[in-house]
């Protein structure tokens, strides 16, 4: 009797610690979208002192999700090297410093070499998450899990707007960097004393030199699903970036906010991101404890998401609490996509590869972002409305979808598969 009652204790202590460790890397995702974000609420105020056109805000963008996107893959690989504790920690203490040091820019090109070093670093974050999740989630709830980290991307992105609005009209815009980067410092002492690898992790990394020679990252890559999802991220990012990135600006120059408009309205759609992220993993994980294939679970719940990306081609022909309202339904159901997308690679792949896989899809996100984000800059400047632009973007979750759906194969443990330990390619 005394050993059952403590073989039960145990076993909730280790689902307590669990549901601690995502919410220890949710907060830091929330760091992570605050800290993106804070240019892009910033930039009304930094054009007093950094005068910037349209193409330079688009090449700022570019400066953060290039290297993001080069950091996306090579940090998932040093994640699954080092391992996922003390890589984290080298993650934000880079990406901590370099949105500090946007606080001391003087002129573009300080604005664009500092946006890079924070792409740099922001580029492990996803990869980090997805490996916290297969280390110590058990399948069935895994999509609720990465559900519940992909709404800290709603939670730092809902706190952006107010907070930076509160700094910018009592600090000026270079304190709204310097005390960003602190937050993310204290985060990182919170995880140093907070997180440890589970004893599976442990096995995984030891045994990380056998993995490796059985699926090299050229084997990876050559896998038909990985590039499927890869093309898809790089779709549905697209569009994403779009959203994340320019929304405010779209508000100042389309709309005729002010600093206070944006920090009273802006915060809405990201609020509607965090509860899509939450519901999209949930109902997947729902599906299966019914029942339903693993398959089944994910790509009803990411088609579901993708069906209602297209509202936002409406965007610029309805009134402005029409359109904020349709950026609500596009962020909840882009963020439930966004979420079950990185809990594919965990879904699939040996715990030792879901680091790089993870980092690879991200990176096919972040190139299609960082393509979009210059392009949209372009045709900006050269006379093309915004509606020129929601009409392109519209689009592209679909598209991601159908190649999901007609070429990725189907969604089970890559053990479990005929062609184990190679998938032919596409």
């Amino acid at each position: 009797m005394l050993l059952r009652e403590a073989g039960e204790t145990a076993q909730s202590r280790t689902v307590e610690t669990r549901w601690y460790f995502v919410a220890l890397v949710t907060a830091a995702i929330a760091i992570s979208y605050f800290d993106r974000q804070t240019l892009p609420v910033a930039i009304s105020s930094i054009e007093r002192t950094i005068p910037l056109s349209d193409q330079q805000f688009s090449w700022l963008q570019f400066a953060f999700l290039i290297p993001y996107a080069v950091m996306y893959a090579a940090g998932g690989r040093l994640l699954d090297t080092i391992g996922t504790r003390r890589g984290f920690m080298l993650i934000m203490l880079w990406w901590s410093g370099a949105c500090a040091l946007h606080g001391l820019a003087m002129n573009f090109g300080f604005l664009l070499a500092a946006r890079c070093l924070l792409g740099m670093g922001e580029g492990g974050g996803f990869p980090a998450a997805t490996r916290v999740v297969a280390e110590w989630i058990p399948v069935g709830r895994r999509s609720t899990a990465m559900g519940i980290i992909n709404a800290g991307t709603a939670v730092g992105s809902v706190l952006a707007p107010p907070l930076i609005g509160i700094v910018l009209l009592t600090s000026g815009w270079r304190m709204v960097f310097f005390i960003s980067g602190a937050v993310g410092l204290a985060w990182v002492t919170w995880w140093y004393f907070g997180y440890r690898g589970s004893s599976e992790t442990s096995a995984a990394t030891l045994d990380a030199r056998a993995v490796e020679q059985e699926f090299s990252f050229f084997d990876l890559v050559s896998m038909r699903p990985v590039r499927v999802l890869i093309f898809a991220k790089f779709m549905s990012d697209s569009a994403w970036y779009f959203y994340l990135l320019w929304l405010p600006k779209y508000l100042y120059d389309a709309r005729g906010f002010d600093i206070k408009q944006v920090s009273y309205f802006a915060w809405i759609p990201y609020a509607a991101s965090g509860i899509g992220s939450f519901l999209g993993g949930w109902l997947s994980s729902a599906l299966l404890s019914r029942g339903r294939s693993l398959d089944f679970s994910r790509k009803f719940v990411l088609g579901l998401s993708a069906l209602f990306m297209p509202v936002v081609i409406l965007v610029p022909r309805v009134p402005v609490a029409w359109a904020l309202g349709l950026f609500c339904i596009a962020f909840f159901c882009q963020q439930s996509w966004s979420g079950l997308i990185m809990t594919l690679p965990a879904d699939i792949f040996p715990l030792s590869a879901v680091g790089t896989i993870a980092g690879l899809v991200g990176f096919g996100g972040a190139i299609g972002g960082a393509i979009f984000g210059v392009v949209a800059g372009f045709l900006l400047s050269r006379g093309f409305g915004y509606g020129t632009l929601f009409l392109i973007v519209g689009t592209f979750h679909l598209i991601a979808f159908f190649a999901i759906l007609f070429f990725a194969g189907t969604v089970e443990p890559l053990k479990n598969r005929d062609l184990y330990p190679k998938v032919s390619p596409l």
